[in-house]
């Protein structure tokens, strides 16, 4: 199942993108304006070498959890945009409406 939600943050709007998978955790991604938070499922090293936007968290299960997570690893162009290891993922997803 493929469940997309959005998601208010601070008065503005997000996209929660959830991935059901067989006998996996489910792959989850919030996609704000101008790039995306996502579970470690992410290879960030690929979002980098594409030159997007992207930063990942990890042992997450549901948004609010990847909301909550610390922020593992960013892309060069996500740190342009305030995003780092180790602030909130809200708080990167913030940076990214």
């Amino acid at each position: 199942m493929i469940d997309v939600t959005p998601l208010e943050i601070e008065e503005k709007t997000a996209v929660g993108l959830r991935v059901e998978l067989p006998n996996s955790p489910p792959l989850l991604l919030i996609i704000g304006r101008t790039g995306f938070v996502g579970c470690g499922f992410i290879n960030i090293e690929a979002a980098e070498k594409l030159n997007v936007a992207g930063a990942t968290v990890s042992g997450v299960k549901s948004f609010d959890d990847v909301l909550n997570a610390v922020i593992k690893a960013a892309t060069s162009k996500a740190q342009a945009q305030g995003v780092t290891a180790g602030m909130k993922g809200k708080d990167a997803i913030k940076a990214f409406l």
